[in-house]
This record gives structure tokens, C-alpha cells and sequence, in this order.
């Protein structure tokens, strides 16, 4: 051979490797004998696996895969076949799970089999996402013990969710975002015979349309570029229970193909040709009055007339403030332990103004009203006003806070030119004042301005009559 051709095969081979290093897609060849050949760099960073651990070896001395599994590119060795798109799951030495999609060819010369290569695609992360969203087996938490109010409207509710435990009737959970309807779908399920099957929970304004359908159908083999075969969410709730949240953000389309699941209890995968019986009970969610999105063309009439087999109408924060005080102490709980706090409860005063807020965002805005307040505090053991998150401070229904606090500011303030008092008619009367302003504020309740004043009753009392105040004067 001339230097020249070997000089123009060194090059060659330089290229060769430095496009090896530098694509962005995993490449692994093994020889005759599945000893690793050929490994690239991207190859190592979605296996995690130094050079040195996987060149020159088995195959299968190095990487581990589920019982009744084999590597791709052993299969491609062994039985000569092209193989492609195929999802592998499998284990490198240090046992980290890794997941790819694989193109895998057999290597020939002369006819004779010398080896296999594969080129691969990192869908770990994906995949973990995937089984992250998905509120499986075990991740429900919520029972009806779970649920914080004693209003009249709230226990209706509760007991007509108990009675749809008893069946595997469709359940249709209608409220206003953030009234807690995902609480009520966990109970429900875990107070039936299937709380030791899969609960799974889907939102549907979370994903678009394009892969909703695989998500909530499954897919086939080569149904489209890329597609693997994998079974949809009612096939893994198999069982159990099925959650489909904000079910109005669906298409119509996708909405007629689950009516179809719904009634023949069998689903199809996207680009399978036969049905597959399916044991799963199913609940779904609405943000707003089922009526309005029939007539707005957001909900498919003949599946709300499904779903309302069991109708469950949860109701607004402000129609059962009632249950405000429980949460707000719940929440303050909660926090507590979460934050190493010691806060004890709220003051009387801003819990009167949270019974008069609407409170639009419902139980979720009041729980982060307090987790503001939480971050706010200091050493007290109160929250008060001063602890409110700005934004809220700022709401119409809480100025009257600030207007108190800004009247004793300027009653104490000395503008130049006034008559200079003695300092004990000056404190007498701006404590008479302050007296004034506090019992107003609590509508002459004495218990909660001794209250939010820091002094007992018989305190206050005792002042109110040195200082001659009652509710005339």
C-alpha cells in the first residue's frame, strides 16, 4: 500500500472518529463474539458509562436487562434481523435505568455475520416524565377524612360521595378551580373495592391534542414516525380508577372516542386494529356549569348525559365560608411543620375579613394567602394584617386596615405650630382615640378588641369605663 493511501485511510479514519464524537446520537457496534467495538461519546453520556467499562467487553458482562428481555443488538447478531424504532429499557453497571429507541442492523461481509450496530435515541428523561405525570397506585392520599369544613353545604357533598363509593358508576365532579375536586376524586376512590388498584390522574388542558390521544389510548408499533407500543391510561388504571381533570379543555373528537370507551368498555390503541377489554372506573372533572359548555360547544352533550350518572356539585369557598376558620388553622398546621414554625393562629380582625372576601381562587387562594403570610411572620405567634401578603393587603376589603392604622399615625403626629400638651393628657388621649378606632373596627365586640389588643377582657372593660367609652359616644 502507498503512503499515499495509507496517509488518505488515516484521514478517513480521523474524520471518522471526530463525527463519532461530535453527532448527537448514541452509536454502538459490537463483533462476532458481542464484545463492544465501536462507542461513541454520546453513546457514553445517555448510559453513563466511562469508555474504558464498556469498550473491549461483552455486552453482556457490562449492561443488564429485564428478565425475559434481550439487547437489541444481540438480536441483531443472532438472528440477523433489522430492527427498528424499538423502545429498550435496560441497566448499566452501577444499576441506573436507561431508555432508548433503537435502530439496530446486522453486520455482513461476504454473507457471513460479523458483528451489529445500533444507533440510539435517550428518551430516559421522557420517560420519567411520563411516569411522574401519571398519579399511579400507591399516590393517593386523600380520604374523606382529608376534607376541612363542617358547613352544611360541604357535608351534603361529602355524603353523596360516600354513597357513589358503593358503585363503579361514571362520576362527574363539577367546581370552580381550586375548590378541591381532585380531593373528592381520591376519596371516592379509596373509599371503594378498588383502593388497591391503580389510580391514575390525567389533566387534559396540560398536553395538546397530538399526544392526549396516544396518552389516553395507547399507541401501536409503527402507528406513526416514531411510535412505539405502549398501552394508554385506561389500560394501566385496569381496575382502578381513571381521573381525566378539566375534561371541557378535550376536543369534541377525542371526546366522541372516549364516549365510545365509555359504553363498550374496550379500548382501541392509535393505529391497532383490535379492541381490548378494559375493567376501569371513570371520574371527570368540569371548571364551570356543564350547561355553558354544551351550549359553548366545549362539552359533547351525549357524553355529559353519560358522566351525570352521579353528578357531584362542589361548592365555592364563598358559598360555605363557615369552614374559612378550619382551613386557615389546617393550613397553619401545615406550614408549621413544613417551615419549623410555631405559629399558633390568626387574628380575629383579619379572619372577619376573610369571611367578607369572595374569595375567587377558593380553598387553593386561601391556602396561599396563608403560606405568604407564613413567609412574612417573624417571632410572632399571631398572624395579623401586617402579615398579609401585599397584593392581598391591597384588595378593596382590606384598606379599612390601613385607614386605622394611618388614623392613629396622623392623630400622633405633632404638626408645627400646635399647642404643646402635657405628655399625660397627650397618651390619655390618644389612647381614648386608639380605644375609639379598635372597638369600632370589631363592631363594639369587646372579646375581640381585648383580643386583638393584647389584654383581657376585664383590661378593656376596666378602661372603657376610666375613659367613660361606650357605643353612644
Amino acid at each position: 500500500m502507498h503512503k499515499k493511501e495509507i496517509a488518505q485511510l488515516q484521514l478517513k479514519n480521523e474524520i471518522f472518529q471526530q463525527i463519532l464524537k461530535e453527532i448527537d446520537i448514541g452509536v454502538h457496534v459490537i463483533d462476532h463474539e458481542g464484545k463492544t467495538i465501536i462507542y461513541n461519546k454520546k453513546m457514553a453520556e445517555i448510559e453513563g458509562m466511562e469508555f474504558e467499562d464498556v469498550l473491549d467487553k461483552d455486552l453482556l458482562d457490562v449492561f443488564s436487562f429485564h428478565t425475559n428481555e434481550d439487547s437489541t443488538l444481540i438480536k441483531a447478531l443472532a438472528k440477523g434481523d433489522e430492527i427498528k424504532n424499538a423502545k429498550q429499557t435496560y441497566f448499566n453497571n452501577k444499576g441506573q435505568e436507561i431508555t432508548t429507541i433503537n435502530n439496530t442492523f446486522p453486520i455482513t461481509e461476504d454473507g457471513v455475520r460479523i458483528g451489529a450496530m445500533e444507533i440510539a435515541r435517550d428518551v430516559t428523561k421522557l420517560e420519567k416524565l411520563i411516569r411522574e405525570n401519571m398519579n399511579k397506585k400507591g399516590d393517593t392520599r386523600f380520604t374523606f377524612d382529608s376534607i376541612i369544613g363542617s358547613s352544611s353545604q360541604l357535608k351534603d357533598v361529602i355524603e353523596a360521595s360516600k354513597r357513589a363509593t358503593r358503585t363503579s358508576s361514571s362520576v362527574l365532579i363539577i367546581g370552580d378551580t381550586g375548590t378541591g375536586k381532585e380531593l373528592f376524586a381520591q376519596s371516592i376512590h379509596n373509599g371503594s373495592s378498588r383502593t388497591s388498584k391503580p389510580f391514575i390522574s390525567q389533566n387534559c388542558a396540560a398536553m395538546p391534542d397530538s399526544l392526549i390521544e396516544g396518552l389516553l389510548f395507547g399507541t401501536k408499533k409503527g402507528a406513526f414516525t416514531g411510535a412505539i407500543e405502549r398501552p394508554g391510561l385506561f389500560e394501566q388504571a385496569e381496575g382502578g380508577t381513571l381521573l381525566l381533570d378539566e375534561l371541557n379543555s378535550l376536543n369534541p373528537a377525542l371526546q366522541a372516542k372516549l364516549l365510545r370507551v365509555l359504553q363498550e368498555k374496550s379500548v382501541r390503541r392509535i393505529g391497532d386494529t383490535k379492541d381490548r377489554k378494559v375493567d376501569v372506573r371513570f371520574i371527570a372533572t368540569i371548571n364551570e356549569d356543564p350547561i355553558d359548555a354544551i351550549s359553548e360547544g366545549r362539552l359533547r352533550k351525549d357524553l355529559y348525559y353519560r358522566l351525570s350518572v352521579v353528578s357531584l356539585f362542589i361548592p365555592p369557598l364563598k358559598e360555605r365560608k363557615k369552614d374559612i376558620k378550619d382551613l386557615v388553622q389546617y393550613f397553619i398546621v401545615k406550614y408549621n411543620q413544613l417551615f419549623g414554625m410555631g405559629v399558633k393562629g390568626m387574628d380575629e380582625g383579619v379572619l372577619d375579613k376573610f369571611e367578607q372576601y369572595e374569595w375567587p381562587g377558593n380553598v387553593r387562594e386561601l391556602e396561599h394567602v396563608v403560606e405568604g403570610a407564613m413567609n412574612l411572620i417573624d417571632h410572632e405567634e399571631v398572624i395579623d394584617y401586617s402579615h398579609l401578603p401585599i397584593h392581598f393587603r391591597n384588595k378593596p376589603q382590606f384598606k379599612s386596615e390601613e385607614i386605622i392604622s394611618d388614623g392613629i399615625e396622623n392623630h400622633l403626629h405633632i404638626v408645627k405650630g400646635c399647642q404643646i400638651k402635657p405628655l399625660d393628657q397627650y397618651i390619655e388621649e390618644t389612647e381614648v382615640y386608639y380605644l375609639q378606632k379598635i372597638l369600632k373596627h370589631h363592631h363594639h365586640n369587646i372579646t375581640k378588641a381585648a383580643k386583638s389588643l393584647g389584654m383581657s377582657r376585664q383590661n378593656l372593660q376596666y378602661r372603657l369605663k376610666k375613659y367613660q367609652i361606650s357605643r353612644q359616644n
